[in-house]
């Protein structure tokens, strides 16, 4: 068994297992447990009572959230003809068609995120066994396959977050950094939490939410009621 640190023992025991603490709360105390010698992310985990076999239960989507991550992603924008200029112009990071897709197949991976039009999904799903694993591909439903390729584009640089279902039932994304004013990480909390909220499917009966946790970067989760 891996021997717990004394910064991560002592940071533990501020938390209280059994305690489901206010959103307020929650976030002061998660980041009075940041112990880590740089900015913490700021993350937030849901347990759902929904079943993502059933592909009216696979939740996905998309966000900008009010105050941003307090992170920049670097874009990777595929497309071709006039699209290469807006694109640059939105400020994308890397921009190119079929010769960039060529780079990306021998093993270059400088980017966060991608994002394609759609005449170029044929060729990007030829990398799809690449991509795929490393949750790169685009997709319509977080906005990353469109043809207005500088409101994507602006979007993440602003702070856009994608939140999936895995099949555990979970969703696992991020609010801020431990930087962030504690009113800054709530906005950002409760924007993501309203589009969870609204993203329940009609199939699910009972409670949408089991379990909510808020944690940061290596410290303690803490569970979090909504009022």
């Amino acid at each position: 068994m891996a021997k717990k640190s004394k910064n991560s023992v002592k940071v533990n025991g501020l938390v209280d297992r059994t305690k489901v603490y206010p959103l307020a709360e929650a976030i002061q105390l998660a980041k009075d447990t940041t112990f880590v010698n740089f900015d913490s992310t700021v993350e937030v985990s849901y347990n759902l009572n929904v079943d993502p076999r059933h592909a009216d239960q696979q939740i996905r989507g998309a966000m900008v959230l009010p105050h941003g991550t307090g992170r920049s992603q670097k874009v990777l924008v595929v497309t071709q003809g006039a699209k290469e200029q807006e694109a640059k112009d939105a400020g994308a990071d890397f921009v190119g068609g079929k010769e960039i897709l060529e780079e990306v197949k021998n093993g270059w991976f400088e980017f966060d995120i991608i994002v394609a039009t759609p005449d170029m999904m044929g060729e990007l799903g030829k990398l799809g066994r690449v991509l795929g694993p490393k949750g790169l591909m685009p997709n319509p439903k977080t906005g990353t396959v469109t043809t207005d390729v500088a409101k994507a584009v602006e979007e993440i640089k602003k702070g856009k977050i994608e939140y999936r279902v895995d099949k555990e039932a979970n969703i696992n994304t991020i609010i801020g950094k431990a930087s962030f004013s504690n009113e800054a990480l709530e906005e950002n909390f409760r924007s993501l939490h309203d589009t969870i909220v609204k993203s329940r499917p009609a199939a699910v009966k009972g409670a949408f939410i089991k379990n909510l946790v808020i944690s940061t970067s290596m410290g303690p989760g803490i569970k979090v009621s909504i009022d």
